[in-house]
């Protein structure tokens, strides 16, 4: 079987830092290839892969600002689709725009839709309903006038992260710096509460970090910028909680099921598809305010950090995931 797995050209793949569609797109290709699957990974220049790279720019237009980004996204998927015919499946992890493509190819392409980021690209979705199969990364991120193959979790190299059987003090916020991922409101859970609060990832809103963050850092509230790979697992890995106060439905939550499998609880507003990701008293707390999570973080001794890791590592891992999406191609195919 020979696989060609679309990935964006934002970051890197595997990103630097952030980039969960990135992220997701690198453990499907590495988890393939490490099952004996030929795979071609459509990326960027710098992307790192144990398969075959193929790209039409050295850098995303993220980390390369001079680059406009619809012309590297036209010149990316068009490279992929006009090489079609040499892949027996294409994965694509690159939102809508591939789509307007798949009735001009005879190669099936499997999509996982990452998340909506309007109302409006339904219609896209919608108009290649039936000629496309679509996979959902939770079942409460699901659009009615769409039709699924199935869902499948995001998954997580666990060697990329260690158990830690016992936390040190401190809170950790890990995610965008942004209105939606709720950081000021982490800062109120862990003021309230009493506790010190680690702060790490980039920031996405400039305007909310000045106003809503950065008066409010000092001893107690610390900012430490993004966290690659080693910082993040030591930063999740030892926390005795991690904050994800969300303001929006969120459709997984990477750094959920990646403090689980550290071994560290979730404390999480109960939104999305958090019902799905946390196991409410077991691997963390579902709340539905401020007030709830302050309470969780004083019941927070109460859960077993290697239930948490045992719930991670049996639902959240790559191999599950690359295990249900090589049934997923095997079906199509079929």
């Amino acid at each position: 079987m020979k696989v060609a797995i679309l990935a964006p050209v934002a970051w890197r793949t595997p990103p630097r830092h952030y980039g969960p569609w990135e992220q997701i797109a690198s453990n499907i290709a590495e988890g393939l290839i490490k099952k004996g699957i030929d795979v071609t990974l459509f990326a960027t220049g710098d992307s790192i892969t144990a398969g075959k790279l193929d790209a039409i720019c050295q850098k995303g237009y993220e980390e390369d600002g001079d680059q406009d980004a619809k012309v590297l996204e036209c010149l990316h998927i068009s490279n992929l689709m006009e090489k079609a015919s040499d892949f027996d499946i294409i994965h694509n992890n690159f939102d809508f725009l591939p789509l307007t493509y798949s009735r001009l190819i005879k190669t099936p392409m499997i999509t996982t839709i990452h998340g909506f980021s309007s109302p409006k690209i339904v219609a896209v979705y919608k108009k290649y309903n039936a000629t496309n199969h679509y996979v959902s990364i939770s079942n409460s991120d699901r659009s009615p006038d769409l039709n699924y193959l199935a869902t499948v979790y995001n998954g997580i190299d666990t060697t990329d992260f260690e158990f830690v059987p016992q936390s040190e003090d401190y809170l950790l916020y890990f995610g965008r710096i942004h209105h939606d991922k709720g950081t000021a409101e982490a800062i109120d859970i862990a003021k309230r509460s009493g506790h010190k609060l680690i702060i790490a990832g980039i920031v996405q809103d400039e305007n909310y970090y000045r106003e809503k963050i950065e008066p409010r850092l000092g001893d107690q509230i610390a900012y430490v910028g993004h966290a690659g790979p080693k910082k993040r697992r030591d930063l999740l890995g030892k926390a005795k909680a991690l904050l994800h106060p969300i303001n929006f439905n969120e459709p997984f939550g990477l750094s959920v099921a990646e403090a689980m499998l550290c071994g560290t609880p979730a404390i999480d507003f109960n939104k999305g598809a958090m019902p799905e990701l946390i196991l409410h008293n077991k691997t963390g707390f579902l709340v539905n305010n401020i007030n709830g999570a302050i309470e969780a973080v004083d019941n927070i001794a109460q859960i077993n950090r290697t239930d948490c890791y045992e719930w991670a590592n049996s639902k959240f891992s790559a191999e599950k995931m690359t295990e249900d999406y090589l049934k997923l191609y095997q079906q199509i195919l079929a």
